[in-house]
């Protein structure tokens, strides 16, 4: 059975670990480098400060009392929409539901906040990730987003209409 659990800043010890084991299996497909998240970097104020951005939500996902999966919602600049970041799956909890759990948690909030419009950013090749997106009804919008950190690459942007 998966359960979603709702952090705050105090939850930091939980998001971290999971956080770091995400960045150390996937990388590839995070805006962010596990260097900078380690050494200088890994401070309790700075996981603390991530989970206590204004207006989000940070969930993980349990499997058997294990947390497997992570997600945020975060709000934009742009009035009635919010961002879908940071979703990550471990290994162990891939192909059992989880990336939907999460994925509709997330717009489950952004519904309760009264968006109108989901987004997110996922790598080209990532295909899990844009076969999840696509089967939880997320459309490429032909928009490229952030560069990632290997400086060739960039993010494109998915988004979901949530009036329709």
């Amino acid at each position: 059975m998966i359960e979603t659990r709702v952090l705050g800043e105090g939850d930091w010890k939980s998001w971290r670990e999971l956080r770091l084991a995400a960045l150390a299996e996937a990388g590839h497909a995070f805006g962010a480098q596990l260097a900078d998240w380690q050494g200088d970097g890994d401070r309790e104020e700075r996981w603390r400060g991530r989970l206590s951005i204004p207006g989000s939500y940070n969930i993980l996902a349990m499997l058997d009392g294990q947390p497997v999966g992570m997600a945020s919602g975060v709000p934009t600049d742009h009035d009635g929409v919010v961002e879908l970041i940071s979703m990550y799956v471990a290994p162990v909890g891939r192909g059992q539901g989880v990336g939907d759990h999460l994925v509709q948690a997330v717009e489950q909030w952004a519904r309760l906040v009264g968006a109108r419009t989901l987004r997110l950013g996922v790598v080209e090749g990532n295909t899990n990730a844009w076969g999840l997106y696509q089967r939880n009804g997320f459309r490429d919008t032909d928009e490229l987003g952030d560069l990632m950190p290997d400086g060739v690459r960039r993010e494109h942007i998915m988004a979901k209409n949530l009036l329709g």
